[in-house]
């Protein structure tokens, strides 16, 4: 089980990155010296999944300029990520999204990160900040049924950037303690 505070799990997987031959790996190791949001959802083509997926994509650009890179996971295959980039939002498809999706075809990244539903073969819906050295920051594990907040994780993005001790609440540009 991964903890705040130690190095995040290793992980090596197929990516979106080049959509047509869908041959480029990602290691733990590629996001040395950027801040990385890696976060996981159960599976492709399903209800909430999405609305998170685009709020992320539609907002990356405030995660780029944070010097943090996004990687989104889930168990389905590359081929099945690039029909659902290809699928229109309209018809429950996600369009173009701003960072990759990897595939954890394997299950193997989400059992390291202990978001996996083993007798459902899905993972829970867990988002995770490594700092530019590897070391996991920030973790949050949502049920299934509920998305997680683009504002919450930028706020906790900075807050961890900050480098002060933020109070609850704390909101970017407040002073810290």
């Amino acid at each position: 089980m991964p903890l705040v505070g130690q190095k995040a799990p290793d992980f090596k997987m197929l990516t979106t990155t080049n959509l047509e031959k869908l041959n480029h790996e990602v290691s733990l190791a590629d996001y040395k010296g950027k801040w990385l949001v890696l976060f996981f959802w159960p599976m492709d083509f399903t209800f909430v999944c999405p609305t998170e997926i685009t709020a992320i994509s539609d907002r990356a650009q405030e995660f780029f300029d944070l010097d943090a890179e996004i990687l989104g996971v889930s168990v389905d295959s590359v081929y099945v990520h690039r029909a659902w980039i290809e699928t229109p939002r309209d018809k429950n498809g996600i369009g173009q999204v701003n960072y990759p999706l990897a595939s954890d075809i394997t299950k193997q990244v989400a059992r390291d990160y202990d978001v996996l539903i083993e007798e459902k073969g899905v993972a829970l819906r867990g988002l995770f900040i490594i700092d530019p050295e590897g070391i996991l920051r920030y973790q949050v594990v949502h049920d299934l049924n509920v998305g997680r907040s683009v504002d919450e994780t930028l706020r906790v993005l900075e807050a961890l950037q900050s480098g002060g001790l933020c109070p609850a609440d704390w909101k970017p540009g407040q002073k810290t303690l």
